[in-house]
């Protein structure tokens, strides 16, 4: 049968209805509060120390987010890269087989809103809730740095956060996508919370541990004779770079952080990106060496690892659309 109308309508209305659910839920008010609790306590320890070196950094807003103490092991953009996926998790582990075991699927089908309209709006009220949750998390952190530095940002710093407000969000929609795809294959919500969980742990703690043993492994095959033998050039170098980053890239966390970096820690580089930079036409002749980047500079630098989460996001999500449009309903 040819369907009538447009796929997409409805999907206002179930955007709404779920944002407002989510919003409401009690489930998010007690995310947000660990989440709010956690970061106000980083953030702080932070700027006690940081209210000293005002006058010393033009980028001390940006430090809020990436300076972690002696005494503490992590900063907050480092924090958020473990919290984002478990907000996202949360919002979705039971977004479709949720329906399914309160029966409300069929009702929700029965009236003139297809299937594509359902999960695209599911997804986008639980894109939007994290979205508002981290510009609110994002405002209290600069609100409070306005506070206790006494200094305003800069426009440049605020552009930055800007730019990392996209960056995150677009992070936690790869999450999303994937919790929501494992709420379509699973009828059960636990065992969906559970495979989104264990898919969030290995990428994040073992997959780093694992791509450098699978680097080392393929090196000898794909390096040429003459890095082997110890004769590298620059240019092979940076074809090897690049082949163990795409190892390592495989992980939503490895790509996050290499953005949040690009974005925060303009003057602070890590080898493959003082590499790209001497190689990349469009940076290596703009860049003054010791000097930071700019603010279009940096958007350049963390550009494919936007493209590539948002990619990732629109693969898993066509993943679970077509998994969806297969599965059979009834009343």
């Amino acid at each position: 049968m040819r369907r009538e109308g447009s796929p997409f309508t409805g999907t206002g209305a179930v955007f709404a209805k779920e944002y407002a659910d989510h919003i409401g839920s009690a489930r998010m008010r007690v995310i947000e509060t660990l989440v709010v609790i956690v970061g106000v306590v980083v953030v702080w320890v932070a700027m006690r120390d940081l209210k000293d070196k005002v006058t010393q950094d033009q980028f001390i807003f940006l430090r809020l987010f990436t300076y972690a103490p002696e005494t503490q092991p992590i900063n907050f953009a480092g924090l958020l890269t473990f919290l984002i996926p478990l907000i996202a998790i949360g919002l979705g582990f039971d977004a479709i087989n949720g329906e399914f075991n309160r029966r409300t699927m069929s009702r929700v089908l029965s009236q003139p809103i297809y299937r594509d309209a359902l999960l695209i709006g599911k997804f986008l009220a639980g894109l939007a809730t994290l979205a508002t949750g981290l510009i609110a998390l994002w405002l209290l952190v600069m609100g409070g740095g306005l506070i206790v530095l006494g200094v305003p940002p800069g426009g440049e710093e605020v552009a930055r956060g800007l730019a990392f407000l996209v960056i995150a969000t677009a992070y936690g929609g790869v999450w999303l996508a994937i919790a929501m795809l494992c709420s379509i294959i699973f009828r059960s919500a636990a065992t969906s919370a559970l495979t989104a969980l264990g898919i969030w742990l290995f990428f994040s703690f073992l997959w780093p541990v694992i791509a450098p043993a699978i680097f080392d492994g393929i090196l000898p095959l794909i390096a040429p004779q003459r890095v082997l033998a110890g004769g590298a050039t620059a240019d092979d170098v940076a074809g090897l770079l690049d082949v163990q980053q795409l190892i390592m890239r495989f992980s939503p966390t490895v790509v996050f952080q290499e953005a949040w970096l690009g974005v925060f820690s303009p003057d602070q580089f890590t080898d493959q990106q003082i590499m790209r930079i001497r190689l990349d036409p469009r940076l290596g002749h703009r860049v003054i060496p010791g000097a930071p980047l700019s603010f279009g500079q940096s958007l350049l630098m963390v550009w494919p690892q936007f493209t590539f989460m948002v990619a990732g996001a629109i693969v898993i999500f066509t993943l679970g659309y077509i998994s969806f449009q297969r599965q059979e309903v009834r009343a």
